[in-house]
């Protein structure tokens, strides 16, 4: 079997240790890294090898978007804040949904992650058999759950969710898993949160929910419940280390104890939470009190972009300039929120550099601009270019699962134009279907 050989790289491998190769070489046979050292001791290229030469190149893991939207809709209404956004553009485009739209939604929304270095989605959304199809084509790891919410809500059901886990977990040699997704509690009830539990138990996958989003979902849930939205899924046995929770915005002290207590995972998404006017999460709180967080991009609709580079950079400086605390979410921090936390809290084998993980790799370029002047001795001036200058058009190479996805920009799997094209023909198609219906009292 051939092997890729990536040589001459700035190995910034994330491991446990934080080892740094500033002239490094790594080897993939198969899905897997086989080896990673120093060029100079570098395994030489046999017959049918693939080298890649990493020269002014970081040569690093892929990102992990640990909270993810297939988009359609990119910048469609996006005025509105969260509840009248829901309301009266994201459920009716949604609703509308069909095969086609779903697929060429997934298939441009996989795309510009492979373009910005996201190697491993974690995707709730809808059709899910469209977005397994485009996430086999597109060659990206994809975790995907239904947008599971009430009968007269008219979203998914946990019967949706579980047909989909039987025609898709597990599909493109494991690439591609199936979760239960939970919509969020305005639209659920505890009940349906004790029947999801129950099923994930019964059938060994996770969790993905939005908790605690916005004050509007926690004055609703106190309402209806009596209780905030992250003491309803504690108290129902909901939470625990399969869970991812999302966003986790608006949680007091108790509540981040209960996540802590339960080992659930959190995704922050800064910028979905800034552009939604939502606020900004506890994140120095969480991680003092232990909690794995992650980050994500949400949605583009939400964000107009799922570059997870522009993510980190925000993750570090919204809390900077909420505190007024410089020391506030380091860059080598928030690149292992990036990679090893994301990676952890959906139980991957990825988000560092070591023999025997999974190859999800990526090359960044350095020869610019933006990342000079940098010294190459050390990663600590590497690292806080990353952060705060990079973003993803300075990634040059994408590889999945030992493929490569993206060669010198030019993607190796999808042709980006018919994307373009399919993608606007299927918005428009959606948008002539929608229906706004008033939600439910």
């Amino acid at each position: 079997m051939s092997r890729i050989i990536i040589r001459h790289g700035m190995v910034l491998t994330l491991d446990e240790a934080g080892t740094y190769l500033e002239e490094g070489a790594l080897v993939i046979d198969g899905d897997r890294i086989a080896w990673i050292g120093p060029d100079a001791e570098a395994p030489a290229a046999g017959e049918g090898d693939e080298v890649i030469d990493a020269t002014d190149k970081i040569v690093m893991p892929g990102l992990v978007d640990l909270h993810f939207h297939t988009a359609l809709g990119k910048g469609y209404n996006d005025h509105l804040p969260l509840w009248e956004y829901l309301d009266e553009c994201w459920y009716p485009l949604i609703r509308a949904l069909d095969y086609d739209a779903a697929y060429w939604a997934a298939m441009a929304s996989y795309t510009e992650s492979i373009k910005s270095g996201c190697t491993t989605v974690n995707d709730m959304y809808r059709k899910l058999d469209a977005l397994a199809d485009a996430a086999e084509v597109v060659g990206i790891r994809a975790v995907l759950s239904n947008d599971i919410a009430l009968d007269e809500y008219n979203l998914d059901t946990l019967q949706d969710n579980v047909d989909a886990f039987h025609r898709s977990h597990g599909a493109n040699n494991g690439l591609i898993q199936v979760r239960f997704g939970i919509e969020w509690l305005p639209l659920a009830s505890p009940e349906l949160l004790r029947d999801t539990r129950a099923l994930a138990d019964e059938l060994g996958i996770g969790i993905h929910i939005h908790l605690n989003e916005s004050m509007s979902e926690v004055e609703n849930s106190l309402e209806r419940f009596g209780k905030r939205p992250t003491e309803l899924a504690y108290e129902t046995g909901f939470l625990g280390p399969d869970v991812v929770a999302a966003h986790c915005v608006h949680l007091n002290d108790d509540e981040i104890r209960m996540m802590a207590e339960t080992g659930t995972h959190i995704s922050h998404n800064p910028s979905s939470n800034a552009k939604l006017g939502n606020g900004i999460a506890r994140v120095p709180e969480m991680l003092a009190a232990g909690i794995n967080v992650g980050l994500g991009h949400d949605a583009v609709e939400c964000n107009n972009s799922a570059d997870m580079f522009e993510v980190m950079k925000y993750s570090s400086l919204v809390h900077r300039a909420q505190r007024q605390d410089a020391s506030l979410m380091p860059a080598a921090n928030v690149l292992r929120m990036a990679t090893n936390n994301g990676a952890r809290a959906l139980g991957h084998d990825t988000g560092r550099l070591e023999a025997g993980a999974k190859a999800d790799v990526i090359l960044v370029e350095t020869n610019s601009v933006e990342f000079t002047p940098m010294l190459r001795d050390t990663p600590v001036h590497m690292t806080s270019h990353l952060v705060f200058a990079a973003n993803g058009g300075m990634v040059d190479t994408t590889i999945v699962d030992g493929k490569v996805l993206m060669r010198g920009r030019e993607l190796t799997t999808v042709d980006e134009s018919e994307i373009v094209r399919k993608a606007n023909e299927a918005f428009r198609r959606t948008v002539a279907r929608m229906e706004v219906v008033t939600r439910p009292a």
